[in-house]
């Protein structure tokens, strides 16, 4: 299926499949249970998800015992099927290996090689308390936009998908100017307002594209897979308009005593695209980042590349 979306799971994941109300009363969805993403939700639409260590997998395993197409998932409307595809290691329900086709039942242990998932057919208290954990574990509580372990996390995954599949891949960092001065007259209840719609603006602005997280503090990041610099660049300046166009309302206790004011924002921004030569993902965001402070340096409320 050419349409079918990619997932990788780190070789230390444990996954949950779990099925969720949709329009046809069933919805199957991935839930990961441990590691760095744990929690993550991922919706299966009708088709046919091959699932392996291979580049152009559908679900895509970096784990020790996985082979290259291990499995194969067949959703539909009524089912969920799984088929080994000859894998090495082989594939389990409730940990009998299957030689044939199987139709998954609630609540089923599925073993891939060392990897272990569970099948649920209707939503429960388990699906809704693995999404806090994943909320709580990669989600900044200030801004709700992904947090500085995710964002790395992510890059690394990403990082090692364009090296594999030879595709772009770009980031744009950028931080509010004077953000600072925010804080200092109005207070930082009132900072952490603007910092909250400010990742709210980009994020709409962004339509879809990419993942935003927050660096620590006024800096944020946004990982762009299969996304050259030029298109890149537009998406930050497209971002940076949003931001300088808006009027904050803010209301704060500052040196003047409590005032309410319209507060305008700007922010600077840095894209940098990922080289071979890049060896950490840490290489990528310090060029992101040196591209950012051209643009503090050249006035600020810019876009440099």
């Amino acid at each position: 299926m050419a349409d079918t979306p990619t997932i990788t799971i780190t070789k230390s994941g444990i996954t949950l499949l779990q099925a969720v109300a949709g329009p046809a009363g069933r919805r199957p969805c991935l839930i990961l249970y441990s590691g760095a993403d744990a929690g993550m939700p991922f919706h299966l639409e009708p088709g046919s998800y091959m699932i392996g260590r291979a580049p152009d997998s559908h679900l895509h395993l970096d784990s020790p015992g996985i082979s290259r197409r291990h499995a194969e998932l067949r959703v539909s409307e009524e089912a969920v099927t799984l088929l080994d595809l000859g894998s090495v290691n082989g594939s389990f329900v409730n940990e009998v290996r299957i030689e044939a086709p199987a139709t998954l039942a609630g609540g089923d242990l599925v073993r891939l090689g060392v990897l272990v998932f569970r099948y649920y057919e209707s939503q429960s208290l388990e699906a809704a308390l693995h999404d806090r954990i994943y909320r709580t574990a990669t989600v900044d509580s200030c801004t709700e936009v992904f947090n500085r372990r995710y964002l790395i996390d992510t890059l690394k995954r990403e990082i090692h998908l364009a090296r594999q599949r030879q595709h772009a891949l770009a980031v744009i960092c950028y931080d509010l100017d004077h953000f600072k001065a925010v804080n200092d007259r109005y207070g930082h209840a009132a900072g952490d307002l603007v910092l909250r719609d400010t990742a709210a603006l980009v994020r709409a602005s962004l339509q879809g594209a990419g993942v935003l997280g927050r660096l620590g503090g006024e800096e944020f990041a946004v990982v762009l897979p299969h996304c050259e610099v030029a298109p890149a660049v537009e998406l930050a300046e497209r971002a940076c308009r949003a931001v300088a166009d808006h009027g904050f309302v803010i209301t704060g206790q500052g040196a003047a005593g409590t005032e309410t004011a319209v507060h305008r924002q700007t922010m600077s921004a840095g894209v940098a695209a990922f080289t071979a030569e890049m060896a950490e993902p840490t290489d990528l965001l310090a060029a992101a980042d040196r591209k950012l402070y051209a643009s503090k340096n050249a006035g600020r409320n810019r876009v440099t590349a």
